[in-house]
């Protein structure tokens, strides 16, 4: 009966660890990464220097550029110097500078659609990039590039009935912060105590209730670790079916680079978990061999051990009878 209150004790711990897991790295990403401009910033500027999105960046420039100047002006020699030369300036310093500034400008437009203010797509404005990158066509001497008009030039990072689903299911992981998170590791603690002060009689009951409560802890927490990796593959492929396919490849990459910290946890986490649950059970085991020996019993009904002393008959001389 006590085992099998146990395992089904040990099945809710584990169910409910599977959805608290998930739902704290969730809504602590959101509060420390999301709705931080900074953080969200930081996440976003590597990507100035991944060759895909230097690609993609140097194809909207140039063919933003191509539409505003002569097509008869810029053949041969002349578009593939223009080419090459947003393709360099991708690489500098300069751009970097305004790719976060576009990211920046970015920033505030996902916070609105999360807040539900727009109601619109959401777009990173280029315009930064563009003006940077006229300024250097024309340092570099690119003909004609002082034609070069800056516009608004944007891509889609998110369409506005994903923004919409998004805003339902962030709204109470940005109203829980980081309380989630620290509510689950207070939960996975009070188990293991809780464990250890209804285990078995003594120390050594306890210390064995409480190391079996660990094992499941860990495995808890390893099942919701690959949970939240599910749910961040569906996400992204949800979040991507929505986005124009000239820019889908720039919204995976931001999304990429968003969630590379959920995914940094989800790898310690599906590390760190099995681990100490390996180290509790093995522990457990080796603590339980000094309680499975049995202790043999004294001839003649005693319960001490057995020593050379009692495993003898009387000694002789030394008989109840009386001398003869």
């Amino acid at each position: 009966m006590r085992t099998n209150i146990s395992a089904a004790l040990s099945a809710v711990v584990l169910v409910l660890l599977a959805v608290l897991v998930p739902l704290s790295a969730l809504s602590a990403w959101v509060d420390l990464e999301i709705d931080n401009p900074d953080r969200y910033v930081a996440a976003m500027e590597p990507l100035a220097s991944d060759p895909g999105v230097q690609d993609t960046m140097s194809t909207l420039i140039t063919d933003e550029a191509t539409k505003q100047i002569d097509p008869g002006l810029l053949q041969g020699a002349s578009l593939d110097f223009l080419h090459g030369a947003v393709q360099s300036f991708t690489t500098t310093d300069a751009f970097r500078s305004a790719w976060v500034a576009a990211n920046r400008s970015a920033h505030e437009a996902v916070t609105a659609a999360l807040n539900g203010e727009s109601g619109k797509d959401v777009r990173m404005d280029l315009a930064p990039v563009m003006q940077q990158a006229k300024q250097n066509l024309v340092d570099s001497g690119v003909p004609f590039a002082d034609e070069f008009l800056v516009r608004r030039t944007d891509i889609t990072l998110l369409t506005a009935d994903r923004a919409d689903q998004l805003r339902q299911t962030f709204r109470p992981l940005r109203a829980g912060g980081i309380w989630p998170a620290v509510g689950t590791l207070v939960f996975a603690g009070a188990t293991v105590l809780l464990a250890a002060a209804r285990g078995g009689p003594g120390r050594r009951g306890s210390a064995l209730t409480a190391l079996a409560a660990t094992a499941v802890v860990g495995l808890g927490f390893a099942i919701g670790a690959l949970v939240l990796r599910g749910a961040i593959a569906v996400a992204r492929n949800r979040v991507l079916a929505g986005v124009p396919g000239s820019d889908r490849d720039g919204a995976a990459a931001v999304y990429d680079a968003l969630t590379s910290s959920l995914l940094t946890a989800v790898w310690i986490v599906l590390a760190a978990g099995p681990a100490v649950s390996l180290c509790a059970l093995v522990a457990r085991m080796w603590a339980g061999r000094g309680s499975a020996r049995p202790e043999t019993a004294a001839p003649g009904g005693g319960s001490g051990p057995l020593t050379p002393l009692t495993a003898r008959g009387p000694v002789p001389g030394n008989s109840s009878g009386h001398d003869r």
